[in-house]
């Protein structure tokens, strides 16, 4: 039944696995099956131009879908691009640590040997820097690995 129906719909099959794609596309998470819905569709399109062709039989419209495929998703990665973040106005958005640099903060646990503790808003950070005494006002410079590196301020 189903390879009866396949057979009845010809060229369209192609125009039909391209929406089905892009369908699943929206369903599903990702932009990968975007460009192989875009091929599938452009490959349904040059079968009904070129049912004519004697040569334009199926195993020719398996390696124009392939290479259809791989050329659109080479398009779109450029299309869409990564982005490195210096595009945004809040770069340091999901850097929590980093927003840090330049606040300052007193000392919950003194510094010795170069470890302690600070507390910026509700959470307790590990810092390095020179020993201090707890209560000492320390200003944070930089951010390595999890933990602050703060000096007095």
């Amino acid at each position: 039944m189903l390879t009866q129906a396949l057979a009845d719909l010809g060229e369209w099959n192609w125009i039909v696995l391209g929406v089905v794609l892009l369908v699943l596309e929206i369903l599903v998470p990702g932009v990968f099956l975007l460009w192989i819905g875009i091929a599938a569709i452009l490959t349904g399109a040059l079968s009904l131009q070129l049912l004519w062709l004697d040569v334009w039989g199926w195993q020719i419209q398996v390696l124009v879908f392939l290479a259809l495929s791989l050329v659109s998703a080479y398009v779109g990665t450029r299309i869409m691009g990564k982005s490195d973040g210096s595009d945004t106005d809040e770069p340091l958005l999901n850097r929590r640590a980093e927003q840090l640099v330049g606040r300052t903060a007193t000392l919950e646990e003194a510094i010795v040997n170069g470890r302690g503790r600070i507390r910026l808003g509700d959470t307790l950070w590990r810092v390095s820097g020179p020993d201090l005494p707890a209560g000492t006002r320390v200003r944070v410079t930089t951010v390595k690995n999890t933990g602050l590196i703060v000096e007095a301020a």
